[in-house]
């Protein structure tokens, strides 16, 4: 019998969770006439000082306590569009630099429609922890306004009671952004960074590239451990502009720079990679969806470039059968990889399952769940997509396994198994 446990707690999109961003005006100039941003920029330049201090005032008491050095923000943003118009930043007073930044941002709620499709690895700092405690690190995927998604973090500490507390969020959330020299690359990659005053639990990852443009999705984290015994953690995810997607991977050494890398090869076409934690038989390895339907074990001499693989489970039982994909990245045991997986069932019903492939040969399946470990309960099937659970990551701390689990794309559940039982009911 599967030895399960639902954590009380559960985290919803919550949109007070606001963060500055830059507003970009689109109308550009016509028939050699300004652009509304030059206009905009002229309009206040023509305002006399103590206009232009009036103004600032009201915004700065509508706005400067709801973020993080909301003045340097706007000077930031000032900056910004001086190098875009050309402006002599010397003649104009801080007022009204701050006034013009203020006009070219505005408020963004990255969280306001939903939070959900978690992945976990272990905290980059165990400094401090009691024995029987793993701090853990969750990627979280926000999505706000114009259903765009970006990439939230959250910390916080589980332990061999099936204990969860998480870290509290912030006040002020920051983005991690890129250097205004690689801000406006086209295409990946590209090296964000994190504000050195916040917090990875106050912290957001947005779209930079056009390949981003409408979203970074699903992030699945892994602790990889390279041949040289340095640590590396990886994020796969999927880059959508709109139209289509790529798979790409976040790479850091220390939480403060990020690299986001587009993938390459036949197989980055597609959703849903899952990174094993180390190279297996001299090979990185890694599980991915390339026909929508089947899960692949997919081989190269490369991080980034990844091929065709090969089929390694298909659906079999009804809860599967519409499709299969991971639920993160495999999670190395003494008895194999155990992978959690998803399947679709009748009436678009997701489930969450498991697998254990051969440690020395992952392309062997010694054993899957016939049952779902997870499912759609009654109360969880509401939400903006009902009937659905998924899983970007687990970790396994002590005999359990820790899954934090999105429900219905719209909250973010944690559950405990016995990794024990769920070897039992394979």
């Amino acid at each position: 019998m599967l030895d399960l446990y639902h954590h009380p707690l559960r985290l919803h999109a919550d949109p007070s969770r606001v963060v500055v961003r830059p507003f970009h005006i689109g109308w550009q100039s016509t028939n050699g006439a300004p652009s509304r941003t030059e206009r905009l920029v002229q309009a206040v330049l023509d305002m006399s000082p103590g206009e232009a201090r009036a103004q600032l005032a009201v915004v700065l008491k509508d706005f400067e306590a709801r973020h993080w050095q909301t003045r340097r923000v706007f000077m930031t943003r000032y900056d910004e569009i001086e190098a875009q118009l050309g402006l002599d930043g010397g003649m104009i007073g801080d007022e009204k630099r701050q006034l013009i930044g203020a006009y070219f941002c505005h408020e963004y709620s990255y969280a306001a429609a939903a939070l959900m499709n978690p992945s976990a690895v272990p905290h980059y700092d165990q400094t401090g922890m009691p024995k029987g405690s793993l701090r853990i690190l969750m990627s979280l995927r926000a999505v706000g306004e114009g259903h765009i998604s970006s990439v939230a973090f959250r910390e916080g500490i589980i332990t061999e009671q099936n204990e969860l507390k998480l870290a509290p969020e912030p006040p002020f959330a920051t983005s991690a952004d890129a250097r205004e020299e690689e801000a406006h690359a086209p295409e990946g990659p590209v090296k964000v960074y994190r504000h050195r005053d916040s917090t990875l639990s106050g912290t957001l990852l947005f779209p930079i590239t056009r390949a981003q443009s409408n979203g970074l999705e699903d992030m699945r984290l892994t602790h990889f451990r390279h041949d040289d015994g340095s640590d590396e953690w990886l994020g796969t995810y999927t880059a959508y502009n709109g139209s289509q997607i790529q798979s790409e991977m976040l790479r850091t050494r220390d939480w403060r720079e990020f690299d986001l890398v587009p993938m390459t090869g036949s197989a980055a076409r597609n959703k849903g990679m899952g990174l094993f934690p180390r190279k297996v038989n001299g090979k990185y390895m890694m599980i991915g969806r390339q026909d929508g339907e089947n899960i692949f074990l997919i081989e190269s001499d490369r991080l980034t470039h990844w091929d065709e693989g090969v089929k390694l489970i298909t659906p079999k039982f009804p809860w599967e059968l519409v499709q299969m994909g991971n639920c993160g990245p495999p999670i190395e045991l003494d008895e194999g990889w155990l992978m959690l997986t998803h399947g679709v069932g009748a009436m678009r019903k997701y489930s969450i399952g498991a697998a254990l492939l051969d440690k020395d040969d992952p392309s062997k399946v010694i054993g899957r769940t016939r049952e779902p470990i997870l499912a759609a309960a009654s109360e969880d099937r509401e939400g903006y997509v009902p009937n659905v659970v998924y899983s970007c990551g687990a970790i396994r701390h002590g005999t359990s396994l820790f899954i934090p689990y999105g429900v219905a794309d719209s909250s973010v559940a944690f559950a405990f198994v016995s990794i024990k039982s769920l070897l039992a009911v394979m």
